[in-house]
């Protein structure tokens, strides 16, 4: 298939074609007999437009430039969308294992939905029922590949309840907008700053999943805890994350990315994924303490105590620590007004 040269590259996890005039020019020829040809790669320009920008601003930590950073709060980016398609071979190649045992593997684990995995040899393409993702670029997309050219980048997992609707319970959108504040800083320094966005709603668990880990968190014995912060993942699901790391990095290689100078992210399954696979990481930069909401203390300590990579702003969280750590109560309606259990018993209301 073919795709721009700035998504050349022989990594294998997303590819395809990058826009409608490609593919009728290409495939025309397919497109006359009937054959069903859709771009997995489109790339455009963009304003964002967020509130915490504005406050930045405001504050002083931004400064509008009218090129990277509107006084509006508004900035610039190129985005793009990308779906994921796999060459099935090569997947296998990466993965240690023959390319039968990775078309079985696939097809027993979507319940038999594609049995031309098992039936069609000759197709190696498949495209996989998840999620894919969205790149956003500060700056010169061109300066990327450049070692010598700052480049500050955040792999970002999809939290719906935190990056769209503000829930406090955890530190996604803080930590995204603060990524953005930082990829903007660095694109008016002459780099780039790059946000790739996955859709890996509640380690990839999903959202029902994750919904039934923070009832499990606030409801248990004691209130929500940093001590049982990943007990609570694993008694819901059976396990803690199913966030797949190997194929992370894919999108930076697809970008040239060979060094990353500030790494925006405390997570060492995304730092070492991505090293693994020789991209040089200089910094490694953790949210700022005073952007963690109340909430979300049980999250972080939970996190820098298991071996998230705590900086200098984390220093000292041990188990005791660990456990004193509290997360708020919900306010059922069996509480009193401070949160605490009462004495009543649960009474269903009846309404005319």
């Amino acid at each position: 298939m073919t795709h721009s040269h700035r998504f050349r590259s022989h990594w294998p996890l997303f590819f395809g074609i990058y826009s409608t005039k490609v593919t009728t020019e290409a495939y025309g020829a397919y497109l006359d007999k009937g054959f069903d040809i859709r771009p997995t790669i489109a790339v455009t320009k963009a304003h964002i437009d967020l509130p915490e920008c504005r406050e930045a601003i405001r504050t002083g930590r931004l400064k509008p430039d009218g090129k990277i950073l509107k006084p509006s709060g508004q900035s610039i980016v190129t985005k793009a969308a990308i779906e994921p398609v796999w060459y099935l071979p090569e997947i296998a190649r990466r993965f240690g294992c023959t390319e039968s045992h990775l078309r079985q593997s696939i097809f027993r684990m979507t319940n038999g939905m594609y049995p031309e995995l098992i039936t069609r040899p000759d197709i190696k393409i498949f495209l996989p029922p998840i999620g894919g993702l969205t790149i956003y670029i500060w700056g010169d997309p061109d300066t990327i590949p450049d070692e010598d050219i700052e480049l500050t980048c955040r792999v970002h997992d999809e939290c719906n309840g935190s990056d769209v609707f503000g829930s406090d319970i955890c530190t996604c959108r803080p930590y995204l907008t603060h990524a953005i504040e930082e990829a903007i800083k660095t694109a008016q320094r002459g780099g780039a700053g790059l946000v790739i966005y996955f859709r890996k709603e509640g380690r990839s668990l999903g959202e029902v999943t994750k919904y039934l880990v923070y009832n499990t968190r606030k409801r248990q014995e004691g209130g929500d805890s940093a001590e049982n912060y990943f007990n609570c993942t694993e008694q819901v699901a059976g396990v803690q994350d199913t966030r797949f790391q190997a194929l992370m990095p894919d999108p930076l290689h697809f970008l040239g990315v060979t060094k990353i100078h500030n790494f925006i992210s405390m997570s060492d399954m995304k730092y070492n994924a991505i090293v693994n696979t020789g991209i040089k990481i200089v910094n490694r930069v953790e949210i700022p303490k005073d952007l963690v909401p109340e909430d979300a203390q049980v999250e972080i300590t939970a996190k820098v105590f298991h071996g998230y990579n705590a900086g200098k702003a984390y220093q000292g969280i041990d188990e005791e620590e660990l456990k004193k750590c509290k997360g708020r109560d919900y306010q059922y309606k069996d509480s009193d007004e401070e949160g605490k259990p009462s004495d009543k018993k649960n009474v269903v209301e009846e309404h005319p």
